[in-house]
């Protein structure tokens, strides 16, 4: 069990029907969290499997965290993120006034993902 924490981190993924493909947001989950031991984080699809995003909210509310940063593993301010996360964001703010629920940028076009595309295409090049 967590100790209580006053941030949560909420790590959201569109979903897929193949839990490999569900187990890299886990991962990344993994990777991160280290780096923020004041926060706790959790994991969430937007559709076709679970943990749902209401899922991830409750159980970081739960915990006792009053402030939830929703981060999008997405890579642009497409409908699930700009429409879909939005309407999450302002039902809980209306259910639960005493925390505060932020949305991350999505991934997009940060210089890093840059190099990263590059990166990859050179691999693709290459094999």
């Amino acid at each position: 069990m967590y100790e209580q924490q006053q941030m949560g981190v909420l790590m959201i993924a569109h979903g897929s029907r193949r839990p490999e493909a569900n187990l890299d947001l886990v991962k990344l989950k993994n990777m991160v969290e280290s780096a923020y031991p004041q926060a706790r984080f959790e994991t969430a699809y937007l559709e076709l499997t679970e943990p749902t995003i209401p899922q991830g909210l409750d159980l970081l509310i739960e915990s006792g965290v009053k402030e939830i940063v929703m981060f999008p593993y997405f890579l642009s301010m497409g409908v699930h993120v700009v429409d879909d996360l939005e309407e999450h964001r302002q039902h809980y703010t209306s259910q639960h006034p005493d925390c505060k629920f932020k949305i991350a940028p999505p991934l997009g076009l940060h210089p890093l993902m840059i190099e990263i595309v590059k990166e990859r295409l050179l691999t693709g090049i290459e094999s």
